[in-house]
């Protein structure tokens, strides 16, 4: 079992940055992918970015060049940095993690960028 906690999320202009983290407890040995999801009202839930146990990253296609995914040495935190926020940004992003398929899931946090 894994627990999931995000933060950072907040209200930003258009332009701005922010940074969210994940902090992660429980069977940390046996994840093997973290990702951050995100859903807008009305939408499905997208992929916005995704880091392997090795360190190989995959982004969306929307957020490619524009964000982030990192995680500190001891895989206990993983942080989103978002730049160049855009208003198509706002939704409640979610962190997950998976050994085969994503099945953990945090409680979400939420980005709102103004325009």
């Amino acid at each position: 079992q894994v627990q999931l906690v995000e933060s950072g999320g907040g209200l930003v202009q258009a332009g701005g940055s922010l940074r969210l983290s994940c902090a992660v407890s429980g069977s940390i040995f046996s994840i093997n992918r973290m990702a951050w999801y995100r859903q807008a009202p009305g939408k499905q839930r997208e992929l916005v970015a995704e880091i392997t146990r090795g360190g190989i990253t995959n982004y969306g296609s929307p957020v490619r060049g524009r964000f982030t995914i990192s995680r500190d040495s001891g895989g206990n935190t993983v942080y989103l940095q978002m730049n160049s926020l855009k208003p198509e940004d706002t939704a409640v992003y979610y962190c997950a993690a998976a050994r085969v398929m994503y099945t953990d899931w945090g409680q979400g946090t939420q980005v709102t960028v103004s325009s």
